[in-house]
């Protein structure tokens, strides 16, 4: 049998021990209470973006020199040419159209005059996302030397439009014009999973669209400065 003095006792952590052990337990608190911080952060702003998206209504005097529509419905295309058609902008740029679709089946798919896509309609076939639409659009605009103009697509996506547009046209003076689609019932997104997750996509596209913005913005001050110091 082994005697009662031969069993080993409990292990006492020395002072090293210990402060390593309080260590870890507060990274481990604080990084707990960062992940929280994010995500009540998201939960919070993705709550704020969805109400704004649902009460977005398009300015019914909206007008600029031209507008541009962002491939991706074809309810944009449609309101985009009705704008057209109004004399709301003296030209319309459609940004994003597939390589194969000609201005003649615009035409006919959104109901334009044969006359209004032959004076008036031009199309992007470049650009391959949001990004590339921004930066389609200002090439177009700087040629044509328009100072405004209407930008058309989807309520869910104009914030992220929008923040790609002024990183690249900064001075340009742009009239949001968000279509709706009454499918969507943006007005109770909730009550549908689908379109939730189609707005939580968007909000995080959103987000990481500004912070490119912002990231750029810092950027270009250095940017320049060590252009100069060449």
């Amino acid at each position: 049998m082994i005697a009662e003095t031969d069993m080993p006792g409990p292990v006492e952590l020395t002072g090293p021990q210990l402060h390593i052990g309080r260590v870890l337990r507060q990274m481990a608190l604080g990084v707990a209470a960062v992940a929280l911080a994010v995500a009540l952060f998201l939960v919070f702003g993705f709550l704020v973006f969805a109400h704004q998206i649902s009460t977005m209504e398009p300015d019914p005097a909206a007008a600029a020199d031209a507008a541009v529509a962002l491939t991706g419905g074809s309810e944009r295309i449609d309101e985009a040419v009705r704008l057209l058609a109004e004399g709301r902008a003296h030209r319309l740029l459609i940004s994003g159209v597939h390589p194969r679709t000609s201005a003649r089946t615009i035409a006919r798919l959104s109901g334009a005059a044969p006359s209004l896509v032959d004076c008036c309609i031009d199309l992007d076939h470049r650009a391959l996302d949001t990004a590339g639409n921004a930066d389609e659009t200002a090439r177009w605009l700087r040629v044509r030397g328009y100072d405004s103009l209407i930008v058309v697509t989807s309520a869910y996506h104009m914030p992220r439009s929008l923040a790609e547009f002024r990183r690249v046209m900064p001075a340009a003076d742009l009239v949001p014009y968000p279509v709706v689609v009454d499918s969507l019932r943006l007005d109770r997104w909730w009550q549908k999973p689908a379109t939730a997750k189609l707005l939580f996509a968007e909000y995080l596209k959103y987000i990481a669209a500004r912070l490119r913005v912002v990231l750029e913005a810092r950027e270009a001050p250095a940017m320049v400065t060590a252009a100069a110091a060449r």
